[in-house]
């Protein structure tokens, strides 16, 4: 009777459009392996540790916009995939995670392998099910609970669901036939209705600023929305606008200024999707005294620094539509101009001051890569950033980073997530340290019908603590200690012990030449993390010069 169980979920979930599994391997898990890999309709991974195989199914949700099957077997194995459901829960990503357990006489007996799996994952989950040991009783349920979970993992809040399915041995067998589907065909909704009336005389200003991020669904909107407001937009490189005629790619840096960021301050800010990295911009944001409106496709509040005034949740495409319409001041072509120009000084600057064949550093690595076309993950450490304050005017990489929490794990998993689910290469710019953390998912991952081209920036430690005030007020020794956090890894070594192809490059040709080699490979760029910060302050600096000239 379970493996008919499993049999009816999955074809269900199959039926409403599920695609992709990733297994981590168990004994316990074997009913729910066993009807998965029986499907030629899914796409199945297999990772050796949990936690790779659950970043795999956050980068395969990311790419696909469903979720994937997840599955691994009772006990600590499951603790392993929180990191990925507390990113699922936060970016709004669909997951369905399913956890083998024992049966109930199992528990509380000091059985191996058996721990309190009941909502294991907390607040984190759109929703905790435990149906207990498939019976024949409940059969006529089979199928509206995989509907249920499903939907559950969609829509306007969308995020990771957990079904907790104990099985009792022998768990090996023949599923008996299914019955007859009859649910109906599964409708996605999602709201899209346009700017409320009493809105329109709130955001009728002439100065306003349109911020978007990821979670955009139509670039062609926010260019529209721009042309009959006059307003500037600011693109954040997941957006998807960052090469459009209209998108600040600078923003980061012109704010810096101080002279141009007071003579700019706006009356209206209208954040689309989520916020840039930029801490400078968001306090600015913050502090401009503006009207706030954040508009997300998902139910949640995104709002740091108290400031919003309004929030819409629904198609991000559908609210620029309607407030196209709805706003009546006269458009001032010299606001957006004064952006465009500024902007354009800011870019050449940085491009000028990028080496050609000198030694590549980490600004100029992610500057190579925004212009390289195809899926570019990158790692939330000084990556994301370096590609928003650097990164060319011209981007052409669509660019993914789990933002949700901020954390460096699952990287390389989340790309061979992106990869299977896309089924093109994958580049991915990390961190050295974000690299070992991840280390797990280099196993196999040669072997995988996939490309992913990991290209990491190692400075010897966590470069990013670098920037931060510890490093100014410790002792240098201690600042070591606790965040250089030096380790000596050769990391062309770890790799090649995978079986992957690996190299040191120096400059930006050599780098361009390694990512235009077919399938998996590391790519490993030296940094020193002192120089990385001048690096950054000469940068700016010449953002500035470009400004003040």
């Amino acid at each position: 009777m379970q493996a008919t169980f499993c049999a009816a979920l999955v074809d269900q979930w199959i039926r409403d459009g599920v695609r992709h599994a990733v297994i981590a391997p168990g004994s316990r898990s074997t009913p729910m392996a066993l009807a998965i890999v029986g499907r030629s309709e899914l796409r199945v991974d297999v990772f050796h540790d949990e936690r790779s195989a659950s970043f795999a199914a956050l980068g395969s949700a990311a790419a696909s916009g469903m979720p994937a099957l997840l599955l691994c077997t009772s006990g600590t194995a499951a603790t392993h995939f929180h990191g990925a459901v507390v990113e699922a829960h936060l970016s709004g990503l669909p997951m369905l995670v399913l956890t083998a357990d024992r049966p109930p006489e199992l528990r509380d007996v000091g059985a191996p392998q058996t721990i309190d799996q009941t909502k294991l994952f907390g607040a984190a989950v759109r929703w905790f099910h435990d149906p207990g040991v498939a019976s024949l009783a409940a059969e006529g349920t089979w199928r509206s609970l995989a509907r249920h979970a499903l939907e559950a993992t969609l829509g306007t809040h969308a995020g990771p669901v957990h079904l907790n399915l104990p099985f009792r041995e022998p768990l090996v067998a023949e599923p008996l036939p299914l019955t007859a589907p009859v649910l109906a065909t599964r409708a996605a909704a999602i709201a899209s209705a346009g700017v409320p009336a009493d809105w329109a005389p709130a955001l009728s200003a002439a100065r306003g600023l349109i911020v978007v991020g990821r979670g955009v669904d139509d670039p062609a909107a926010v260019e529209a929305l721009a042309a009959a407001t006059g307003w500037p937009v600011l693109a954040d490189p997941r957006s998807g606008c960052r090469g459009s005629s209209v998108a600040v790619a600078a923003f980061d840096g012109l704010l810096r200024h101080r002279s141009f960021a007071e003579s700019h301050v706006p009356d209206v800010v209208v954040h689309l999707g989520e916020p840039p990295a930029s801490k400078v911009a968001s306090q600015w944001f913050a502090a401009s005294g503006a009207v706030q409106v954040r508009v997300s496709p998902r139910s949640g509040v995104i709002d740091p620094s108290h400031s919003t005034t309004h929030r819409f949740t629904g198609s991000v495409s559908a609210f620029c539509g309607s407030l196209a319409a709805a706003v009546s001041h006269r458009v001032d072509p010299t606001w957006a101009a004064s952006w465009a120009g500024a902007a354009e000084r800011a870019d050449a600057a940085i491009a000028a001051a990028m080496p050609d064949s000198d030694q590549l550093d980490e600004p100029s690595v992610a500057r190579v890569l925004s212009e390289v076309d195809g899926s570019l993950v990158v790692a939330s450490s000084m990556p994301v950033r370096d590609l928003e304050w650097f990164g060319s005017a011209r981007q052409r990489a669509t660019v993914w980073s789990n933002r949700g929490a901020n954390g460096i794990d699952g990287t390389v998993a989340t790309a061979a997530g992106i990869a299977a689910a896309s089924g093109e290469p994958v580049t991915v710019l990390l961190g050295d340290v974000a690299l070992l953390h991840d280390a797990s998912s280099l196993t196999a991952l040669a072997s995988r019908d996939i490309a992913v081209r990991i290209v990491v920036v190692d400075n010897d430690g966590g470069g990013i603590f670098s920037f931060l005030p510890q490093a100014s007020a410790l002792a240098a020794d201690r600042f070591e200690q606790l965040f250089g956090t030096p380790h000596g890894t050769d990391l062309v070594a770890l790799a090649q012990a995978h079986g992957i192809h690996a190299r040191t490059v120096r400059t930006a040709d050599d780098l361009r030449s390694c990512l235009d080699r077919p399938g998996t490979q590391l790519v490993r760029i030296v940094s020193d993390r002192t120089a990385n910060v001048a690096r950054h302050d000469d940068l700016h600096a010449a953002i500035a010069g470009s400004l003040d000239a």
